[in-house]
């Protein structure tokens, strides 16, 4: 069945997920250690963050799972904390992270709206965070649904993201392509029944995400070019 609609994930597919988000998590922690090196380091590590290098580790619940997964992680170290206060307090401040785009992304979309494709974003972020990411990078009016891990529809790898982004648009989801960078993405599109696309701009490489995709490519400016051999 021919694409009529793509499916984004946000961190790591909008936008270039290490370049992104880096030097905020490591603010995060300095902050929630109070500068405490000890501390810093225990945090780090349950969040499998390489401070001196500023870089996630592959197997980072940073980079796929929800705040409140990270947060029930790093509560056990900050006493009188609770992982949905510390949620909170995260939260309040993501949303003002410096989002860096893969490529322009503003051309992009509205070229794929030009074809007459309907666009979505599902990401484990809260939604208010994804709002105000694809807002100050001037493409929100680009999507037809946004939906966050608190949107009421759960979390990646789960469907329900998907599956209700098709629902809205009135969409079969087998004409639905899913894009993300993640394993948990590429496990949610096809729960839902979706085509679905990796991406290289996470962590996680061609060959963590070739054996789960439909195709590979280094980053969704590529996507036109795949969509005219698809014949879309």
């Amino acid at each position: 069945m021919k694409v009529n609609a793509i499916l984004f994930d946000k961190d790591g597919t909008l936008f270039d997920f290490e370049a992104s988000w880096a030097d905020w998590v490591h603010g995060v922690i300095a902050d929630l250690s109070d500068d405490t090196e000890t501390l810093a380091e225990t945090l780090a590590a349950e969040v499998r963050f390489d401070r001196a290098a500023r870089r996630f580790l592959p197997d980072s619940p940073i980079i796929a799972g929800t705040l409140d997964e990270v947060s029930a992680r790093l509560a056990p170290h900050l006493p009188g904390v609770t992982p949905q206060a510390l949620s909170a307090r995260i939260n309040a401040s993501s949303g003002s992270a410096r989002m860096v785009p893969v490529t322009p992304l503003l051309p992009l979309l509205a070229g794929l709206r030009g074809r007459g494709l309907a666009l979505g974003v599902a990401t484990n972020a809260a939604v208010a965070e994804a709002s105000a990411h694809l807002s100050a990078a001037g493409i929100s009016a680009a999507f037809d649904f946004v939906a966050g891990c608190d949107s009421g529809y759960g979390a990646k790898p789960g469907p329900g993201m998907c599956r209700a982004f098709a629902e809205t648009m009135g969409l079969d989801p087998a004409g639905v392509l899913m894009v993300g960078d993640s394993l948990h993405d590429l496990h949610a599109g096809r729960a839902a029944g979706m085509r679905v696309m990796a991406v290289l701009t996470g962590l996680a490489t061609e060959a963590d995400l070739a054996p789960h995709a439909d195709a590979v490519l280094p980053h969704i400016g590529h996507l036109p070019g795949w969509l005219d051999a698809d014949g879309i």
